[in-house]
């Protein structure tokens, strides 16, 4: 698939649609109820979840690209990054979570052994970082089962979560993650707080812990030496914009969750901005880590589900 079947096609005549054909659409998949429980666990004021997307070569490997040296940025995340990463949270004592494509696992499996090792999850983050709204619905659901097998194959861990890659959710991802029964999914972004997601009008059971383009480190620091994305946010940019993230989660007693690259945040310059986000959140009183898992297990608990 080349880069161009990701461009803005000319608008269609949308406004010639009836409610009939928007209104489906619109309702396919929403949220539904607030899962923000009353109290985190321990007493905790916030959660934080911090997570970590391996995504490593399949950044290239996706478009069908052989650059080596674009591989390499990409090799860069697994090489160093992720030793970087785990180093510090075992530190701060951080759990955190972990989404790996399929391919990535077998590329790089003692990673994945060594993530859950260390008392972190591991969860779906496609078979080649393909995305699902370019694919079939077959192909979809073969993809999505089939990269949970290999994940559990790897790393001993069964994934019980998924993030759709580049956050492109279709609109059969969720009846196929109902199919598979899985506990939550990080693809969407349509609150601060956790919330069960509703299809065609149907409580799902499915806990949504939202994400936010805010809240992830690739928008400031992604590069293409070939196109005009250049790194624009300085570190201390960054840090700035998470904690004060943070700062509003912990006024309103909620989630704050962050999504990271290895190949990115790992990088000097950048850990340092992961480690002083986590200094200064560990200066706060009553802060929970947390998995992902563990927080979509609460809030379904407090909920009743």
């Amino acid at each position: 698939m080349s880069r161009s079947a990701n461009s803005n096609p000319a608008q269609p005549d949308t406004w010639t649609w009836p409610e009939s054909r928007w209104r489906p659409i619109v309702e396919k998949v929403r949220a539904g109820r607030s899962l923000k429980p009353a109290a985190w666990p321990g007493g905790a004021r916030c959660a934080v979840a911090l997570s970590f997307d391996s995504d490593h070569e399949t950044q290239t490997l996706r478009w069908g690209e052989r650059s080596p040296g674009k591989l390499s940025q990409g090799e860069y995340g697994a090489r160093v990054g992720v030793p970087r990463i785990l180093k510090l949270l075992d530190r701060y004592d951080a759990p955190s979570t972990f989404f790996v494509p399929a391919v990535i696992a077998m590329l790089h499996p003692q990673e994945q052994r060594a993530v859950v090792g260390a008392g972190h999850e591991i969860g779906i983050h496609s078979w080649i970082h393909e995305l699902n709204s370019a694919l079939p619905p077959a192909d979809e659901r073969d993809l999505q089962m089939r990269a949970a097998d290999k994940l559990e194959e790897i790393s001993g861990q069964r994934p019980v979560g998924i993030r759709t890659p580049s956050w492109d959710f279709s609109e059969h991802t969720l009846a196929i993650t109902r199919e598979m029964g899985l506990l939550y999914d990080s693809s969407l972004m349509a609150d601060d707080e956790p919330y069960e997601l509703v299809e065609d009008g149907e409580a799902t059971g499915i806990v949504e812990l939202p994400v936010e383009w805010i809240r992830d480190d690739a928008p400031y620091w992604a590069m293409d030496r070939f196109s005009g994305l250049r790194p624009y946010t300085p570190p201390g940019g960054v840090l700035e914009v998470f904690s004060r993230e943070f700062d509003g989660a912990y006024a309103e007693e909620g989630l704050f969750l962050l999504t990271m690259h290895p190949h990115f945040i790992g990088h000097r310059s950048r850990i340092q901005v992961l480690e002083e986000l986590i200094r200064y959140i560990r200066s706060h009183a009553d802060v929970w880590f947390a998995t992902h898992a563990d927080v979509a297990r609460h809030c379904r608990e407090q909920a009743g589900m």
